[in-house]
């Protein structure tokens, strides 16, 4: 009986740990609400997500659909009320502990010194120069791309918003299979439990959404432009931080976003 059952108990643990998975990933890259049973449910759903980098575009999907919301209700409305209605969107519903990580990281990238010095800087609560700076400016982007793309036609919106998003969280789950800690901590988290082969399920969930703009290359523009950001957060990391932190995944994020919403808005203008 036992033998019997293996095959069966082993695709429905897998399936469960999935669920698990993607409810530790909302609770963590979302502020969205989830429902527990247990007392120990958190902790169990942060442990499957931790192994389980799929969970990362899955939530870009949902983030990217929630915050397209703003341009499908916002015909008519003026550009600007849209631009900040999408700004607004975004961090209601992906949180400001991503922009903790920009500002974290903008104050370490302005800094002079090791790399030793520089992950002190990520660790220190003071905010710079440089943690001020990084944060407007991503914020300036974000509102600015929302109101050029109120102007686009409605599909070609939704299709940029949900690439830079689906592409965002993938360039996160490119970082933890394939990332090496800088320290023991958040980043050593993911680091540690996943490899480099593990990163086919997360881009086979987020590479499709290239397609939302066929035959138009829009959308595959887009993704590409989220994904540089995130090769340009962890090259930046590897050279002076010596490895991958939790800011780091917090401003690749912010980073792969930003970008891939501007390449998205200038593939539009040229085709």
């Amino acid at each position: 009986m036992a033998r019997r059952d293996g095959p069966i108990r082993r695709p429905l643990e897998r399936g469960k740990t999935a669920i698990r998975g993607l409810r530790g990933a909302i609770t963590f890259l979302t502020q969205l609400p989830v429902p527990r049973a247990g007392a120990d449910a958190s902790e169990r759903d942060w442990n499957a997500f931790r192994t389980t980098p799929a969970a990362f575009p899955l939530v870009g999907w949902l983030v990217g659909g929630l915050t397209a919301l703003v341009f499908v209700l916002g015909d008519g409305v003026p550009d600007a009320t849209v631009a900040f209605g999408y700004l607004l969107a975004v961090y209601l519903v992906t949180g400001i502990n991503h922009l903790d990580g920009v500002a974290d990281a903008g104050d370490a990238l302005v800094v002079h010194g090791d790399s030793e010095h520089r992950r002190h800087v990520l660790k220190d609560t003071t905010t710079g120069v440089g943690a001020l700076l990084a944060v407007v400016m991503v914020l300036v982007g974000v509102a600015l791309a929302g109101f050029t793309l109120s102007g686009a036609p409605l599909l070609v919106a939704v299709a940029i918003v949900l690439a830079a998003e689906v592409g965002a969280k993938t360039g996160l789950a490119l970082i933890a299979c394939g990332g090496r800690a800088a320290h023991e901590g958040f980043g050593a988290q993911f680091t540690a439990s996943l490899t480099p082969r593990q990163a086919i399920s997360p881009l086979a969930i987020g590479v499709p959404v290239i397609a939302l703009s066929w035959p138009s290359p829009i959308a595959a523009l887009t993704f590409a432009g989220a994904l540089t950001g995130t090769a340009l957060t962890w090259w930046w990391a590897r050279r002076r931080l010596r490895g991958v932190t939790g800011d780091v995944f917090g401003a690749a994020n912010e980073v792969s976003r930003l970008l891939g919403l501007y390449l998205g808005v200038i593939a539009w203008t040229l085709w």
